[in-house]
């Protein structure tokens, strides 16, 4: 296979879960299949260093494959990579109602300038949670606290509200901190059985919607970023 540096592609790069104001936000790169055949697609994702970067086919009848990887594992799921990819195709012109990744179909929809996914809380990477009673103290916490594994600290802002405070530290997956992370709020999501409005990181902002049938839906705002060319 070629290396990133040979193939000359432009990688289009979008901030999954903005704020209102379009602030904050998950970095994804996006490399179109046709564009990155002849490159190391691991490779490509490590060079580039964002948390995920997604490799899309070319749309057929509102429909397409991806496949996601960090810096240093390939995924068979996460959640800001599809409403990232969703949004993008929408922008380009081609719109789909299912992305197909890996895990399997990831339904897509669009509400009021929220980009949906909908997935099973199985799909997702294994994560350990820890509940803080304090969220103050979770502003405190260190990437180099979570030497190993894949870790998704929270508490609640207001219980009663469903709003809850989050970070994830991941170096297993090559990621030390993520500023947003679809796949861990779909985990807690199940986990807490209810929908939840979670702030992560610097200010990114996630919504679930908990589905009795063990489906959960994702849900942010997603603004374009500069693109890159390797």
């Amino acid at each position: 296979m070629g290396t990133p540096e040979s193939d000359g592609a432009q990688i289009e790069v979008v901030r999954v879960f903005t704020d209102t104001a379009g602030r904050y936000g998950n970095p994804l790169g996006i490399a179109r299949a046709e564009d990155v055949t002849d490159v190391d697609h691991q490779a490509l994702a490590a060079k580039l260093g964002y948390s995920e970067t997604v490799v899309v086919d070319a749309p057929a009848e509102h429909r397409t494959k991806m496949r996601i990887y960090t810096p240093s594992v390939e995924l068979p799921f996460a959640g800001h990579p599809t409403v990232g990819a969703a949004w993008w195709l929408m922008m380009q012109g081609h719109p789909v109602t299912v992305l197909d990744v890996p895990a399997g179909p990831v339904d897509v929809s669009r509400t009021d300038g929220v980009t949906w996914v909908r997935a099973r809380s199985e799909w997702t990477p294994k994560f350990t949670f820890h509940e803080f009673a304090d969220i103050e103290e979770i502003t405190t916490l260190d990437p180099a606290d979570f030497p190993e594994g894949a870790h998704y600290v929270w508490g609640w802002i207001d219980e009663t509200r469903s709003t809850v405070r989050t970070r994830m530290f991941a170096p297993a997956m090559g990621i030390a901190e993520d500023e947003a992370t679809g796949a861990a709020a779909i985990a807690l999501t199940a986990r807490l059985r209810r929908s939840l409005y979670i702030t992560q990181g610097e200010g990114s902002q996630l919504f679930t919607e908990w589905d009795s049938d063990g489906w959960v839906r994702l849900g942010g705002r997603v603004v374009a970023d500069h693109p890159v060319v390797i």
